[in-house]
């Protein structure tokens, strides 16, 4: 068995993660606002404005990426960024590190609910959080990097179970 851990984020991961996507699309659905490819200065420009940016460790290794872009003290917290390693994907990774970041949402910002969004092309994304207990909740037209109509799912979770 693959041992997984999480910890917060650090400067010293950036370098790291900023190979996660490996190309435009993937950038896209993680962190639709950066431009490819992902650099250093982009990430932690996210990291410096969200909460909660922590990464993943599979057997030691940096292997997942994800943080909070939105947080309501009570309320709820919307998780963004949410990043594999291309080496580590299909092992439990990203999974593991969503239920690591509702404990967080739970115990840190007595979140009730942890919202998604998932671009429809991200059939793996859409497909993980279903399996996670995450239900539809609205879909809205964005565009995407290379000016295509595109539907953002968003998603949601009680954390209250």
């Amino acid at each position: 068995m693959p041992e997984l851990q999480y910890r917060p984020a650090s400067a010293a991961d950036l370098d790291e993660v900023v190979r996660f996507p490996q190309d435009a699309e993937e950038l896209f659905f993680a962190y639709p606002k950066a431009n490819w490819p992902l650099t250093v200065g982009q990430l932690a420009a996210a990291m410096a404005e969200r909460r909660g940016s922590s990464v993943a460790l599979l057997d030691g290794k940096v292997a997942g990426f994800a943080n909070f872009y939105q947080w309501q003290h009570g309320e709820y917290c919307a998780l963004g960024n949410m990043m594999v390693a291309p080496w580590a994907r299909g092992q439990g990774v990203a999974g593991y590190l969503i239920e690591a970041m509702e404990r967080m949402a739970r115990e840190q910002y007595k979140a009730r609910l942890m919202k998604v969004s998932c671009f429809n092309a991200n059939a793996g994304g859409l497909l993980l959080y279903t399996r996670l207990g995450y239900q539809p909740r609205a879909i809205v037209e964005r565009q995407s990097w290379d000016g295509r109509r595109v539907a953002l799912v968003q998603m949601d979770k009680s954390l209250s179970e």
